[in-house]
C-alpha cells in the first residue's frame, strides 16, 4: 500500500475542531478515516493531531509530546482518541536470525509507540475517553 500525504478539505467543516485549512493526512489510512469522520452522521465533532499528550520515551528516558491521530466525539456523547496504524506496526517485530538495522529500527519504533499508547490510555481513563487503534483491516483496506 502506497503511503502519501496531503491536505484534506472537509465537506462538513463545522464538524471539524481546529483549522480546516490545515488538516494534514500522512497516509491513505488517515485520509480514509478523515472521510469517514467527515461524512458519518453519528460523529458530531472530530479533530486531527490537535491534542498533545506527554509520554516518556523508552529510547531516551525524556518526556515528549504525542499527538494522537484523531479525537472523535459522537452524537451520543462518546469521546474517542484514535490512532491509525498499519497492522504490522501494532505488534512486536519478529526476531530474525540476524539482528538487522531494519529490525532494530522497527523494535525501537514499536517500543516508542507502546509508550505513547500507554500514555494515551491513561489520559483516556482520566478524561472519559476511549482509546482505539484502527488498522487497514478495520478500514476495509488490505
Amino acid at each position: 500500500m502506497k503511503s502519501y500525504k496531503g491536505l484534506y478539505r472537509p465537506t462538513n467543516p463545522k464538524k471539524y475542531v481546529g483549522n480546516t485549512q490545515q488538516i494534514v493526512y500522512r497516509s491513505n489510512l488517515e485520509r480514509k478515516f478523515m472521510i469517514y469522520c467527515d461524512k458519518n452522521d453519528s460523529i458530531s465533532q472530530w479533530a486531527s493531531e490537535e491534542l498533545p499528550i506527554p509520554y516518556k520515551s523508552p529510547l531516551d528516558n525524556r518526556i515528549h509530546r504525542y499527538f494522537p491521530d484523531f479525537i472523535v466525539k459522537t452524537n451520543k456523547g462518546e469521546k474517542f482518541i484514535i490512532e491509525i496504524k498499519p497492522s504490522r506496526q501494532c505488534k512486536k517485530p519478529k526476531l530474525p536470525k540476524k539482528k538487522t538495522k531494519n529490525y532494530i529500527r522497527e523494535s525501537m519504533e514499536y517500543a516508542k509507540n507502546i509508550a505513547k499508547w500507554n500514555s494515551a490510555k491513561r489520559y483516556c481513563s482520566n478524561n472519559n475517553f476511549t482509546f482505539k487503534i484502527i488498522t487497514e483491516k478495520d478500514l476495509g483496506m488490505y
